[in-house]
This record gives C-alpha cells, sequence and structure tokens, in this order.
C-alpha cells in the first residue's frame, strides 16, 4: 500500500512539475510593449513585438464595403501578437478576424472584412478621435494590429525670415505653417512663437514693407462660419504681432477669406492641413 501511495505521489509530483514548467515557459510580452487601449487580446497570446510612431500613413480600404482605398495618417503603434507554447492551432485567422470585428461594431465601429485573406479593416470614433485598425494575420498563430489615430501631421520646421522676404519678393505672398490654434478657436497658442519671432525679423529688416495678415481655413463647417473664424485668427496674430512684439501697427491689416482661398484638395486630412493656415501677402 506505502508503495502505491509513493507511485501516485511520484505521478501527481510529475504532473505538477511539468504543469509548473509549462507555466515557466510562457512567454511574457516584450519589453515596454501593451496592448492598445481599444482592444484586448486573444487568449493565450502574448506580444512578441511593437512599434510607435508619432506620425505616418498607413493605406486602408475603406469600411463597410472596402471598395476605396486611401492613406490615413496620424500616430501609429502596430503590435504582434504570437500564440503561446502548447496552444497553436487552437483558433484559426478567421476566428481571430472576426472577435475584432464584432468587438469592433459593438462600440459603433465600422468595419470591413476581407476574407480572400482575412484582414479586417476598421474605423471607429472615440472619445472625438477617428482610430483606423488592420487586422492582419500571418497563419493561424500569429497577427499584427496596425492603429492608426488620425491627426494632422505637426509642422515643426517652421519658414525663417529670409525664406518669408523671398517668397514675397517672387510671387507676392508666403505662407506661414508655423501658427497655431485650438480646434474653432482663434487664440495663437504660445507653440506659434518660433513663426511671429521669425515674421518680426522679416518686418524689421524691411520698415517700408506692409502686409496683410490672412487667416484661411479648410471647408470644414458653413462658409459664413469659417469666414468668421479666418478673421478672427488674422485679427489674432496681428495683436500677437503688435503688442508682444512691438511690431508697427501701420504695417499690418487683417483679413479672412475662410475657405476660399485652398492650395490644396479638401478630400483628405492632408489637404485640409495644408489649407489651415495664415497668409503674409504684400500690400
Amino acid at each position: 500500500m506505502k508503495r502505491i501511495n509513493a507511485v501516485i505521489f511520484g505521478v501527481v509530483w510529475v504532473i505538477f512539475l511539468m504543469g509548473s514548467f509549462v507555466f515557466a515557459q510562457e512567454k511574457q510580452d516584450a519589453k515596454g510593449c501593451k496592448d492598445h487601449p481599444l482592444f484586448t487580446r486573444m487568449p493565450n497570446f502574448y506580444i512578441s513585438s511593437c512599434v510607435t510612431k508619432e506620425y505616418d500613413e498607413v493605406d486602408f480600404k475603406e469600411p463597410p464595403q472596402g471598395e476605396k482605398r486611401l492613406k490615413v495618417g496620424g500616430r501609429k503603434y502596430v503590435i504582434e501578437y504570437v500564440a503561446q507554447k502548447g496552444f497553436e492551432g487552437k483558433r484559426t485567422s478567421l476566428q481571430n478576424m472576426r472577435n475584432y470585428a464584432n468587438a469592433a461594431r459593438q462600440i459603433g465601429g465600422s468595419v470591413y472584412e476581407q476574407m480572400s485573406n482575412y484582414m479586417a479593416y476598421i474605423k471607429i470614433l472615440k472619445d472625438g478621435k477617428e482610430i483606423w485598425v488592420e487586422f492582419n494575420p500571418y497563419g493561424d498563430d500569429r497577427y499584427y494590429l496596425t492603429f492608426i489615430e488620425k491627426e494632422a501631421m505637426k509642422q515643426e520646421v517652421t519658414a525663417d525670415a529670409k525664406f518669408m522676404a523671398e517668397g514675397i519678393s517672387s510671387t507676392g505672398h508666403v505662407a506661414i505653417y508655423g501658427i497655431y490654434f485650438d480646434f474653432n478657436k482663434s487664440d495663437v497658442k504660445p507653440e506659434s512663437d518660433p513663426a511671429l519671432q521669425e515674421i518680426n525679423k522679416l518686418l524689421s529688416g524691411n520698415p517700408n514693407l506692409k502686409v496683410f495678415i490672412v487667416g484661411h481655413t479648410d471647408n470644414v463647417g458653413g462658409v459664413d462660419y469659417n469666414m468668421k473664424l479666418s478673421q478672427a485668427r488674422a485679427d489674432a496674430v496681428v495683436k500677437a504681432l503688435t503688442t508682444k512684439y512691438k511690431v508697427n501697427p501701420q504695417s499690418l491689416k487683417a483679413y479672412g477669406v475662410g475657405q476660399l482661398g485652398p492650395v490644396a484638395p479638401n478630400k483628405t486630412e492632408e489637404g485640409r492641413a495644408k489649407n489651415r493656415r495664415v497668409e503674409l501677402v504684400e500690400q
């Protein structure tokens, strides 16, 4: 009897050790990687790699029909998921895809399922942000999620006074993309200072130069509203230049033309970003 009990104990102990070994072998997520707040992962998958970029563009098929491809730009996350050892082949790519597609629909997302290769393209509006997601399987045991949190690229390079002078000399006007406002507001943001300093430098070095400060918008919103907003923004730039930088008020006049002077189609975010600008126009 003692011998039987010893054998049983030994078998139980081996099973326990094997279970502990399997648990100990469970892969941990790659350092610094975690799930995107929008979705959890499939059970028994770990993150093998991840990439984050402040701004990038990805081709998506537009849900729900997937008839049109378009580039979407913004903050990019790519997460690679791999099945844990011992759980390979437990699910299919179709099952994985459908889980994400159904989860997206439950929170109001629009989904296009590309059944030829079990890819899914998802568009979700959440907390005022437009998020695009691509589900891309590499076999049943590995898949990638690519997220684009849509936004216009932040313009970090500001034209200097010399460039402004050359633009005005050659074409009579120059676009300034380093002046920032909050959405639907006209207050000049502090990060606009480098551009304002260059405008001040331009006018200080050319005391006889007089310019119109012209505000432009994209076509989001009505024409009348955009005319008022662009005028308010042009007025705010003039105020900042004359108060903070002591530019001669006689050198400046503010005008808003709203969406009436586009430099790119308003059909894409990139085009709309180019149209939202302030221009210096020689009087």
